[in-house]
């Protein structure tokens, strides 16, 4: 993963020019960029190559390796942060002469499983397509690329796409002879799309290492209609699957219809107790622990662009829910999702049976102030309302006999963390949405909140450190899916970003 160039050698050492203005740190990176793009590319299709689901081991390890050894070419003090059964987080350490803020920048570089479905292209055979289709050979890269060419394969946009924007910006800063002006701290994870089921013990292991300023969350498209974005909030999350019982094995429906209990009936109406159609829970309680949100929320809420008409001609909705909320406005609610329901069968398959159960599987997004544990009571006491005696386990026929309605329900607790949001007033935070703002060279989106989830709250810590969110992949990257890419302009504008960002000192 090495640039062949001269000046790879040198450290951040000898003269730096003195707070260089944003305009001079873009024109100079993007002029450096120009001059490697070919490297650039080469260098993140090689970690793009490598598989990365979190539990392929092998593989996983084989990114860590790499991307440690990235840093290390570019001068960063690197380590593998170990935890048994964890994958590890790569770590790195920059530290700028008379700095007194640290910030540190967090991407994770697992991904999503893949399934050959719907890929034109190999999902670990990276593909540089123009934005004709036409594929661009990777192993003869011409010296200028089409900026708005995409490059093709799991993980490009979410979540390798920063790591290689990171220590491009080192290169281009140090080709320039410009230091940090900040402590630079990277923390790569390598579990975040199964949750990050190990991150707080590894956030309590290396405590002294993290020591930190400020955090940067590095994942997530920038806005809709292409607008940089900097969000200050997320919602948390916490996942359920529910099992209804009905006979302890299929019935013919003509001769027990009717009579016998349909589970997926049950279900159905079990669902809809939980939630209406306009996206309101109907769980008794389930919004009281809801902190609303502030003026100045609500404000930088209303100030996003409205994009909410385009977005649905775009998804084919004739109406949306909660209509007549915007889609901002909507993200920071709690949400019930019924993400599956399983339970008999369809189309050919179908048959005349009473089916013996059904199950539904369902994500909760959170808001500040509520919590997994809080969630999990209010909805079990609402179930058991509904008539339901609740098991663990698939029931007995003791139980099941003893019972006239059960309900199995399997809560995702590892994959389950509470809301965070950093104040819109925090100073370090105002400083990251402005230096992106300069950066970008045009009006930025501030976000009180994104509608997805990821551990902020952890992060921010007993000492409410501050985290912000810094997005850079395209909105219509197809992160999870089939075709998951980077658009190339994507990728330029992030290195610009980082350079400005690893350059500026934030004030507390």
């Amino acid at each position: 993963m090495r640039l062949h160039t001269t000046w790879l050698i040198l450290a951040f050492a000898g003269q730096a020019v003195a707070g260089p203005a944003a305009d001079e740190i873009r024109e100079s990176v993007r002029a450096y960029r120009l001059q490697h793009e070919p490297a650039i590319v080469s260098e993140f299709a090689e970690l793009l190559a490598i598989p990365n689901h979190a539990s392929d081991s092998a593989n996983i390890r084989k990114n860590a390796q790499l991307i440690a050894r990235s840093l290390q070419e570019r001068k960063v003090e690197t380590r593998l942060l170990e935890l048994e059964g964890a994958p590890p987080v790569v770590f790195g350490k920059l530290d700028a002469p008379g700095a007194t803020r640290t910030v540190t920048f967090y991407a994770h570089y697992d991904g999503q499983p893949t399934r050959q479905s719907g890929w034109t292209t190999q999902p670990f055979q990276p593909a540089l397509q123009r934005p004709d289709g036409s594929t661009v050979d990777l192993r003869s890269l011409p010296q200028r690329l089409d900026p708005e060419s995409r490059l093709f394969a799991r993980s490009a946009s979410d979540d390798k796409a920063p790591i290689i924007a990171i220590v491009t910006a080192l290169d281009a800063l140090r080709a320039a002879r410009w230091q940090p002006n900040v402590n630079l701290r990277f923390f790569f994870e390598g579990e975040e799309e199964v949750g990050s089921p190990h991150l707080s013990t590894l956030l309590k292991t290396y405590e002294a290492d993290l020591k930190t300023d400020l955090w940067v969350i590095c994942d997530g498209p920038v806005h809709q209609d292409g607008s940089k974005l900097v969000y200050f909030g997320v919602r948390g999350a916490t996942a359920l699957d529910i099992t209804v019982y009905g006979p302890n094995r299929g019935l013919h429906s003509g001769h027990y219809g009717n009579w016998a209990p349909n589970p997926i009936v049950l279900l159905t109406h079990l669902l809809d107790s939980m939630r209406d159609t306009q996206a309101r829970i109907l769980i008794p309680g389930f919004y009281d622990d809801v902190r609303a949100p502030t003026p100045a929320e609500l404000k930088a809420a209303r100030e996003m662009p409205d994009y909410d008409a385009q977005i649905e001609r775009n998804l084919g909705l004739a109406r949306t829910e909660g209509e007549p909320a915007s889609l901002q406005t909507q993200l920071m609610l709690p949400a019930l999702n019924v993400r599956g329901i399983a339970g008999g069968a369809v189309g050919e398959a179908a048959a005349n049976v009473i089916s013996p159960e059904a199950t539904a599987s369902i994500d909760f997004r959170l808001v500040p102030n509520q919590t997994p544990d809080g969630v999990r009571r209010r909805v079990e006491q609402h179930v058991e309302r509904q008539g339901y005696f609740i098991v663990r386990k698939p029931p007995d026929e003791a139980t099941r006999l003893a019972h006239p309605k059960i309900a199995l329900l399997a809560w995702d607790n590892e994959g389950s963390y509470p809301a965070a949001r950093t104040p819109l007033d925090n100073p370090m935070a105002q400083h990251v949405a402005r230096v992106v703002e300069q950066m970008a060279g045009a009006r930025i989106v501030v976000a009180p909140t994104l509608g997805g989830s990821v551990p902020m709250h952890l992060f921010q810590g007993s000492a409410n450190t501050p985290v912000v969110g810094v997005p850079l992949a395209n909105f219509d990257n197809n992160q999870h899916a089939a075709n998951e890419n980077l658009r190339l302009q994507n990728l330029w504008d992030a290195i610009e970003i980082f350079a400005g960002l690893f350059t500026g000192e934030p004030q507390k």
